[in-house]
């Protein structure tokens, strides 16, 4: 019944739990004392205004819809004296000033830095469950409008923080590489961000089912779950063999909207033997079947999903595994549909240097502010930060968690 390699399966009924991870807040500053950590790439000869200052307004510019480097220096000419004072200028630098400094700062340090600020300012929610897991999705995003000389897009890997739906890090893939290589130094980022990976679950899309990651993520007592595909066809064939007739259904859901029904069911099994699967540190086998229903025609269509998670069934219940698995799809419409939409990220055709990056860095900042605030409409976010500026300057000065 079972794949050779597979020779003891039990059905998953967890009944144990485990405590929730103690969360630090870390130490609390304003955006200027952050962002003086950030290195200056400029001469030190004839600097006219300070780094800090000038990277204070494109942050705030973005939080304010600022979609471009041109609309970043508008949006401090359109400021009044007093809120220029506040911002450490007593005249408007040339546009020119301002992109030529963004496209050549270290776009991963500044990435750091900036996920660093929002996060020592933002609380987690506290666990309304005992069974609560920082989740952190993985997934990356090509910027269309961009490309480099030799005519190849620029293309990021990020990490989000399902919990606040704060980036915590994202590196730029190298030109002539992809993803896969991208993970280990994105584990690394996120780790200095936290402190320690110890109990983080993340969920990534099928491209990371990939054993190195697996180890990776494991060495730093962390846990991984991914979607089987094609790209690991021994794997995927062993978990379709699997006698899910015989398991029963963990937990079902049921959701109605966008002019359709949707049923989720979720089945699991536990995998007994060591080296019982074909991918290191996999504990559970899941297998997640979503049936949608046209509301207007009636039609219904099937699809069938395969997961491997690495967390055993006293640390993962169905119900969780089910939330688990559509968090992995946060990362992607609620940071990347925005900055396409909203920011309009694919239209912009900035190619100069690290400018790609350093963009999609502050807009990036700008959806985790405003996320981490409670406004769910980043776009209405965005207008009425711009219509209240002075209130945007003194919530990202001030050294305390103020929302804008």
């Amino acid at each position: 019944m079972a794949s050779s390699l597979i020779t003891a399966l039990t059905v998953t009924t967890p009944t144990s739990s485990i405590p929730a991870a103690p969360v630090t807040d870390g130490e609390q500053h304003g955006l200027l004392h952050a962002l003086s950590k950030v290195s200056d790439p400029r001469d030190p000869r004839g600097i006219r205004y300070p780094l800090s200052a000038l990277l204070a307004v494109a942050v705030c510019a973005v939080l304010a819809g600022a979609s471009s480097f041109a609309a970043i220096t508008d949006w401090l000419h359109d400021l009044d004296d007093h809120a220029r004072d506040r911002l450490g200028f007593d005249r408007i630098p040339a546009p020119t000033t301002m992109w030529r400094l963004l496209t050549r700062l270290d776009a991963d340090q500044l990435a750091g830095v900036l996920a660093g600020w929002l996060h020592h300012r933002t609380t987690p929610p506290s666990p309304v469950q005992q069974q609560y897991r920082r989740v952190i999705a993985v997934d990356g995003k090509t910027l269309r409008g961009a490309r480099r000389d030799n005519g190849r897009q620029v293309h990021l890997l990020s990490a989000l923080d399902t919990s606040t739906g704060i980036v915590l890090a994202q590196v730029t893939i190298d030109a002539k590489s992809n993803e896969i290589p991208a993970f280990g130094p994105l584990l690394d980022a996120v780790e200095h961000l936290l402190g320690t990976l110890a109990g983080i679950l993340f969920v990534a899309d099928a491209l990371h089912t990939q054993t190195g990651h697996a180890e990776k993520v494991a060495a730093r007592g962390a846990h991984l779950m991914t979607t089987v595909k094609g790209n690991q066809p021994t794997l995927l064939a062993q978990l379709k063999t699997l006698p899910w007739p015989q398991i029963p259904a963990g937990h079902r859901t049921r959701d109605r909207g966008h002019g359709r029904s949707e049923t989720r069911t979720i089945k699991t099994a536990t995998l007994n033997t060591p080296g019982g699967i074909a991918f290191p540190h996999a504990r559970q086998a899941v297998r997640i079947t979503r049936t949608r229903t046209a509301l207007a025609t009636g039609k219904t269509s099937r699809e069938t999903a395969y997961l491997t998670v690495s967390l055993p069934t006293g640390q993962a219940l169905p119900a969780d595994l089910q939330t688990w698995a559509r968090q992995e799809w946060l990362i992607e419409n609620q940071v990347h549909h925005v900055r396409d939409v909203t920011f309009r990220e694919d239209a912009h055709q900035a190619r100069t240097g690290t400018g790609p990056a350093v963009i999609a860095t502050l807009r990036n900042t700008a959806i985790g502010w405003h996320r981490a605030n409670g406004d769910t409409n980043i776009a209405r976010a965005l207008r009425r930060a711009n219509r209240r500026s002075h209130d945007l300057i003194t919530a990202v000065t001030s050294s305390h968690p103020t929302t804008q």
